[in-house]
């Protein structure tokens, strides 16, 4: 998405594991940050939100990507501090950036978006994925709640919880190598990439961020790209 942004005039401020050299260039700031430990980050983002100047601003987006899986195993053989660092980084960490972002941005008037990562999985439950699915439907809750929240606000941000299909990634390459004693939906996924019905991540970023251009975007705060 940030590539795929580049040249667009936009202001981009990026936070993931490592800075990607490949991104360096006017225009964008790069945070090596750890969402498993996600207050810090989030102050950091309410800070420099706050510091942007507004009469600069025509819009402010907010996306929220990350995730973790955890060990694909019933729940009750999943380590708890995996557990717990998959849940901080999928719902805990978008849950304080976003409470950031919208602290930071409250009174201005030019239009707000936040968009959250969800996933199929959010909404339909998968055996051996529990923590994933507990995740992502508590990302698709908060963007309802949020929205409602939003909606009594003059000026108030809208909000979306987006399905962005099913994108060939490392996390697909995950679920394709899992223990199929322990994970018994391996196969289904591997077929997906057999038959060639991935997504490539540039092709579901285009779609992405369609979404976000939508006119009707945060209408409804539950979306999937496979809808448009």
């Amino acid at each position: 998405m940030a590539q795929q942004l580049r040249g667009r005039g936009v202001r981009l401020l990026t936070m993931s594991r490592q800075p990607d050299a490949a991104l360096d260039g006017p225009g964008i700031e790069q945070w090596a940050v750890d969402l498993s430990q996600p207050a810090e980050a989030a102050s950091r983002l309410r800070a420099w939100v706050s510091a942007l100047p507004r009469e600069q601003m025509r819009s402010l987006t907010l996306v929220n990507n990350a995730a973790s899986l955890a060990p694909l195993a019933p729940l009750g053989e999943v380590d708890a501090d995996e557990l717990s660092r998959a849940l901080r980084v999928g719902l805990e960490a978008p849950m304080l950036l976003t409470a950031a972002f919208l602290a930071a941005s409250a009174g201005v008037t030019i239009p707000r978006r936040v968009l959250n990562i969800s996933s199929g999985l959010g909404r339909f439950a998968m055996a051996g994925s529990a923590v994933y699915c507990a995740a992502k439907a508590g990302l698709d809750h908060l963007s309802r709640a949020v929205a409602l929240e939003e909606a009594a606000r003059p000026h108030g941000a809208r909000i979306v919880s987006l399905a962005p299909g099913v994108v060939d990634t490392d996390m697909q390459l995950q679920l394709r190598s899992a223990d199929p004693q322990a994970f018994g939906e391996r196969e289904r996924f591997a077929s997906l990439k057999a038959e060639g019905r991935l997504d490539s991540a540039e092709a579901a970023a285009t779609k992405v961020l369609a979404w976000l251009e939508r006119a009707d975007f945060g209408a409804n705060p539950i979306g999937d790209v496979r809808d448009a």
